[in-house]
């Protein structure tokens, strides 16, 4: 008894002392002062048969204690997502001579080596263990293409600013491999290309794709800056460009350049993969961009035009995020946590400039332009329960609290809701200044005020909520701080831009052309504006509206529908069944399979199929109209 007693005494105890301590992690914070040296980067990226990237450094130090960090933070993913769970073999040594590492306690990402007398430099090796399977991460190496991204295969010193630690990197590419990036090559000899110094922040912001079927296109030709499309593919005929398509590409620049009336780049390199083996990507950088498309991009021009908008959205961060970004956002290393508050400004104003800038450009079409537009309006009139408890500004917490991970309900529990969100407010935005100003003023000239300063300048310049509102203020007089504060913090959809821009946000029974493509590239059946939930082509339901009418009759996510008021399942045989309920008062019923059980769910709709559609509404001005028109 008395053993028992000072046991619990003991753990008492050190439940108190647990619950007061501050765990802080042992890194150096960055400084803004020069780093010692210039670090040296070596990548191997041949090993194709096992998708390993090999690496050696040979990094600057004194001796003494040394922290060496591996990219926690990373841009454009706004998250703790640097695959640390892919780093492997380190290895380090200091005058030929090895030198064990300690992982920090609290900071999985910090590695602290002692540097012996006498010692100027270390030299490190390790790997990188990249996905060989899509349930480990997204693939960067297929036997065709490879991704280099200078986060997953490099560690940097704590103690300075990213942007203050220059490095000389070079890269070993596949024997016949051809690459495209922002970084300017210094030399090459055989295999390896080395490239100019240049420092740690900006070599990390300038991936390469490199593939054994390459194209580079010129989209500026006698540009003020050089901007080039480098495409990489799984097969040599995605690589066949039609002169048409390629216009429209060269449009996109034309197009971006009348929006701003600056660029914040000394030039710039779209990185395109076609395939259907590298993961998908779409990821900003300041001078270039990670974007990915079907393998029949180019040579199913009119087949893929769903997603093609991706290259304007990316493009578009090069003012938007890159050059200009939420002060929160502007950290110093790539170990420092981001603040995500003006998200909805970052991606929201993208999201909105990408689906205009492909319309002006002719990536899509007006039409296929609106489709879009309206399938987003419909998120946010009826798509969106969550914002019930939530509103578009919690949601930049979602890089870090989900990290794009499957959600159980999406529409309840929302996620990244400040891109589509965010696009919503700002259609707001440009139509309210048009109302204002009697349609003299819109969102191109806040586009030209925020981001068009300073032609050529490619140094990061930040800002405030408040600098967003004061210079709407300077186009149209007007409470923009209480009137963006409104819609970012409020709890209802805001469709107010569709409503106000000259058209009407409808329902009918008839899929757009945006909707069927969405299914038949999804393989989905998706009745999110029906009867409320979206089933797979093998009838695994992975959506359900919350509080819809499936929702309320008992149907979930993960279950599995057999049949369909006695019918084998399949999606036209769903789609029937919610027709005929329009006459039929019977409820539809659906056999589903829940784990190891079967039950039948009754599901009481009777208002047939419903998909999103805008609707002129010609007592007003078309604004819409105007804001996709070519410039």
């Amino acid at each position: 008894m008395k053993s028992t007693l000072l046991a619990s005494a003991l753990l008492a105890a050190l439940a108190g002392v647990g619950a007061t301590a501050v765990r802080a992690d042992d890194v150096p914070a960055p400084q803004d002062v020069a780093y010692n040296g210039t670090l040296k980067l070596v990548v191997d990226a041949t090993d194709l048969d096992h998708r390993i990237f090999r690496v050696r450094e040979n990094i600057p130090a004194q001796p003494g204690p040394l922290t060496l960090l591996f990219p926690q933070w990373i841009p454009g993913h706004h998250s703790p997502t640097g695959p640390i769970d892919q780093f492997a073999g380190l290895v380090v040594t200091a005058g030929g001579k090895r030198v064990e590492w300690k992982r920090d306690e609290f900071n999985v990402y910090a590695f602290h080596v002692d540097v012996p007398a006498g010692a100027s430099s270390v030299d490190v090796e390790f790997q990188t263990l990249t996905p060989q399977d899509t349930r480990q991460g997204r693939i960067v190496m297929t036997p065709d293409i490879v991704n280099v991204e200078w986060n997953q295969v490099s560690l940097y010193p704590a103690g300075y600013r990213a942007d203050r630690v220059q490095v000389d990197a070079s890269v070993k590419l596949p024997t016949g491999f051809q690459y495209g990036s922002a970084l300017e090559e210094a030399n090459k000899s055989g295999d390896t290309v080395n490239f100019k110094t240049i420092n740690y922040d900006d070599l990390v912001d300038s991936p390469i794709f490199a593939g054994r079927y390459f194209k580079r296109v010129d989209l500026d030709p006698n540009g003020r800056s050089p901007v080039h499309l480098n495409i990489v593919a799984d097969n040599a005929k995605s690589l066949e460009i039609k002169p048409e398509a390629l216009e429209i590409h060269r449009k996109l620049v034309q197009q971006m350049d009348k929006l701003y009336g600056a660029r914040h780049y000394n030039h710039y390199d779209f990185l395109l993969a076609l395939t259907d083996k590298l993961g998908g990507i779409g990821l900003e950088h300041h001078r270039s961009s990670e974007n990915s498309a079907a393998p029949g991009y180019f040579t199913e021009w009119e087949k893929n035009w769903l997603g093609r908008d991706l290259l304007a959205h990316e493009y578009n961060h090069s003012w938007d995020g890159k050059y200009r970004r939420g002060a929160d956002l502007a950290t110093p290393s790539f170990n420092v946590p981001m603040g995500n508050s003006l998200l909805w400004v970052y991606e929201g104003q993208t999201q909105f400039w990408g689906n205009v800038v492909a319309a002006r450009s002719g990536l899509v079409s007006q039409d296929q332009a609106r489709d879009l537009l309206a399938f987003v309006a419909a998120t946010y009139d009826k798509g969106r329960p969550g914002l019930s408890w939530r509103n578009i500004e919690d949601t930049t917490n979602d890089p870090t609290i989900a990290q794009r991970r499957p959600l159980s309900y999406r529409n309840y529990q929302m996620s990244e809701d400040y891109y589509s969100g965010g696009q919503m407010i700002w259609l707001d935005v440009d139509t309210k200044l048009r109302e204002l100003t009697k349609n003299k003023r819109n969102l191109d000239d806040f586009a030209k005020a925020f981001f068009g300063m300073k032609d050529g300048d490619w140094k990061v310049n930040p800002y405030t909520f408040e600098e967003v509102a004061s210079t709407l203020n300077g186009i149209a007089p007007f409470d923009w701080s209480t009137y963006l504060r409104e819609r970012v913090d409020g709890h209802k959809g805001d469709i107010e831009g569709i409503e106000r821009s000259g058209w009407k946000l409808v329902y009918n029974d008839k899929p757009s052309e945006a909707i069927k493509g969405f299914e038949t590239r999804r393989m989905v059946t998706d009745l999110t504006y029906s009867a409320g939930f979206a089933v797979s082509s093998k009838g695994d339901i992975s959506d359900v509206r919350w509080d819809g009418p499936a929702f309320k009759a008992g149907l979930s996510p993960g279950m599995h529908i057999v049949a369909v008021n006695n019918k084998e399942f399949a999606g036209d045989v769903l789609k029937d069944a919610v027709t005929d309920a329009k006459t039929n008062k019977a409820p539809i019923q659906l056999l589903v399979k829940n784990f190891d059980q079967y039950k039948t769910i009754n599901v009481d709709y009777h208002d047939g199929l419903m998909y999103p559609h805008l609707e002129r509404d010609k007592s007003k001005p078309d604004w819409l109209g105007e804001l996709y028109k070519t410039k």
